[in-house]
């Protein structure tokens, strides 16, 4: 089942359908879909290579055997570079192909003079006669590539595309599932299709646990060092890095004290994973990046997050066969777990939920409130005009009495030491509809904030 990615599909379709021929870049991380998409869009007229680890003259061979199947000889040569091979294919063509490079970055490793060879050939127009789309999952490789001020390609690409993990919603709709089992799928596999299709394969979410990721032999056991394989030489510090936020170390100076680092020497680290978007820095509402030093490091991405809460610490009892227990460990805390999911897909979805006003992305906010003590809001999102609030508090439990809730959030309200002169639009998300909902207070649950 294919879900989603219509806007990528249409513009890879539009650029193929250009007069000239085109660049194209795409790249994000591993499992996200990228090869599945170029499948898409690929025709009697594409010619797709799968790169991998071999040397050089291997890969011009295989590449070149691939390219017979529409020119018939066309590997007979003994192509001496990739130069000679990408011209003769222009020389060769008699109408327009695309030609699809993927895991362009393992061509790279082993021939480090190719970004070079292709931004020639694009200045000389030697590939007048094929559209050229190199797509890879080293997202760091790939921009030092093309993005990068310095790098050859920059500036040539006609269409650069990032494909990133997909959204909730679009879980839902593939799992076949309710809002609220959503948020829990959610919370364990991401946005990442490839981790979809192998939960949907094992029936029951217990079952998907079980044998993928409770078990040395699972599918996901070792996911982890197979994504950083593709970014860095080392995964030692970002491996550290991840398995203390997820034990709970998300300040910056816990982080260097249990490293036993300074915190300076943890920039590079924690910059790379913030890049990729596998961790956040989380800040309270109305703060700047620049200036404030009331930083929060958080794992940003579900499947992370769960690997580095649950799993990496359980290896030792995984590799025993003890998985009865972890999995049992795991659905004592998996409650709280979910309700740290809930609570940022909440904020996520302010922007999409608010259907009468334009609002701001949402954050936390935490500080000392009007009384001098300590106070937590989970939402807060400022509207387009500039003129009003939400704050929001978000809870994930069964109980549909909101009674209690709602009386705490406006004493939250009361004592929030900002937002004078704005209008206050109090809101609580909760996992399960009130049946009576009190006056003045919006209130969103599981159906609203995932389809949004």
């Amino acid at each position: 089942m294919f879900v989603n990615r219509e806007e990528e599909l249409a513009r890879l379709k539009r650029m193929i359908g250009r007069e000239s021929a085109q660049l194209a870049v795409i790249y994000g991380r591993r499992r996200c879909g990228k090869s599945t998409l170029l499948k898409r869009v690929m025709d009697n007229a594409t010619v797709y290579f799968a790169a991998d680890m071999r040397e050089k003259p291997l890969q011009i061979m295989a590449l070149a055997q691939r390219i017979e199947t529409i020119i018939p000889g066309f590997a007979t040569p003994v192509y001496p570079g990739w130069d000679s091979l990408l011209r003769s294919l222009n020389h060769s063509l008699k109408r327009r192909i695309t030609l699809c490079l993927d895991e362009f970055p393992y061509l790279v490793k082993n021939s480090p003079e190719l970004p070079s060879i292709l931004q020639n050939l694009h200045d000389d127009r030697a590939h007048s006669n094929f559209n050229l789309i190199l797509c890879g999952s080293s997202q760091m490789m790939m921009h030092g590539m093309v993005l990068d001020r310095n790098a050859p390609l920059y500036g040539r690409a006609d269409e650069i595309m990032k494909v990133q993990p997909m959204s909730v919603s679009h879980l839902k709709l593939f799992l076949g599932i309710t809002a609220v089992e959503a948020v829990t799928e959610y919370g364990i596999w991401g946005g990442v299709p490839r981790y979809w299709e192998i939960r949907k394969s094992s029936g029951s979410l217990d079952d998907a646990l079980n044998e993928h990721l409770i078990n040395q032999y699972g599918l996901l056991a070792d996911e982890p060092e197979r994504l950083f394989s593709d970014e860095i030489r080392t995964s030692v510090q970002a491996f550290t890095l991840l398995s203390l936020i997820g034990s709970g170390c998300h300040r910056l100076s816990e982080l260097a004290s249990r490293i036993g680092k300074p915190a300076t020497h943890l920039s590079n680290g924690l910059g790379f994973l913030t890049e990729l978007k596998y961790i956040r820095r989380e800040i309270p509402f109305g703060e700047s990046l620049r200036s404030t030093k009331r930083s929060l490091y958080r794992i940003n991405d579900p499947f992370l997050n769960f690997y580095f809460t649950f799993i990496l610490s359980e290896k030792s009892r995984i590799e025993l066969g003890l998985s009865g227990l972890v999995m049992k460990e795991i659905k004592k805390n998996m409650p709280l777990y979910t309700s740290s999911i809930w609570e940022e897909l909440c904020r996520q979805s302010v922007p999409f939920i608010i259907k009468d006003e334009v609002y701001y992305p949402a954050s936390r906010w935490w500080g000392k409130g009007n009384d001098g003590a300590m106070l937590e809001i989970d939402v807060i999102a400022e509207s387009a005009d500039k003129k009003k609030l939400l704050i929001g508090e978000v809870k994930w439990t069964d109980k549909r009495d909101i009674k209690g809730l709602s009386g705490e959030l406006l004493r939250k309200i009361e004592k929030l030491p900002f937002g004078k002169n704005h209008k206050i639009i109090p809101a609580l998300f909760v996992k399960l509809k009130p049946f009576s909902i009190p006056p003045g207070i919006m209130v969103f649950g599981p159906d609203e904030v995932v389809s949004g």
